[in-house]
């Protein structure tokens, strides 16, 4: 994988790379912490139509694009997602482009975006394979506890919690090298007191 990536918000025709590498994270990762049956069941539904029709229903989707083995490939992607009812989005990133820092970079943009949006802290339900991932981008277990998956079945998850501070945005430029934050625009639309709620699913 080259070394150099960029992040962008993501559009409906990345949808087939954004399977495959959420695919790949889950194949990759998944058996360490997994039995076959739980990996099998999380990568189950994962086809390109579940993401633009999240993309549809205000799901903001940020990408990590560069090259794997000299062929352009989405690297990671994560998500946010805000309503009335509950904040939510995800992080995923392909097993090549593990320990380059694209997973912290794509977490930085999403909270980012959820304090732009007035969220002062985040929630994770992570799973076993994210606990320390998130424990070293400034999270704190809260809990432990089951949720389910697309098949219906549950996964065993880790609920986390981090404050988060306006000055986070401008982190980002500061600590993403040697990735490029692009086409990342953020506006702040309300000042209210409001948790985000980032589910892993």
């Amino acid at each position: 994988m080259s070394a150099e990536y960029r992040i962008r918000r993501a559009h409906p025709s990345d949808a087939k790379d954004i399977a495959n590498a959420h695919r790949d994270s889950i194949r990759s990762v998944g058996p360490k912490f997994y039995p076959p049956s739980v990996v099998a069941d999380w990568g189950e539904g994962l086809t390109p139509a579940l993401y633009v029709k999240a993309m549809e229903g205000g799901e903001v989707f940020f990408v990590a694009v560069g090259q794997i083995d000299n062929e352009p490939a989405v690297l990671g992607f994560a998500t946010h997602r805000i309503n009335d009812a509950q904040d939510g989005g995800s992080v995923y990133v392909s097993g090549a482009a593990t320990r380059h820092g694209i997973g912290s970079a794509l977490w930085r943009t999403v909270e980012a975006h959820a304090v732009a949006k007035g969220a002062t802290s985040v929630q994770v339900e992570a799973s076993l394979a994210g606990v320390e991932f998130y424990k070293a981008n400034g999270f704190e277990v809260i809990g432990r506890g089951e949720t389910l998956l697309m098949s219906g079945r549950p996964i065993a998850f880790v609920f986390m919690r981090k404050a988060l501070t306006k000055p986070y945005q401008f982190a980002i430029e500061r600590h993403a090298h040697p990735g490029i934050i692009g086409d990342c625009a953020f506006q702040v639309f309300s000042d209210d007191d409001r948790q985000a709620h980032i589910g892993f699913t």
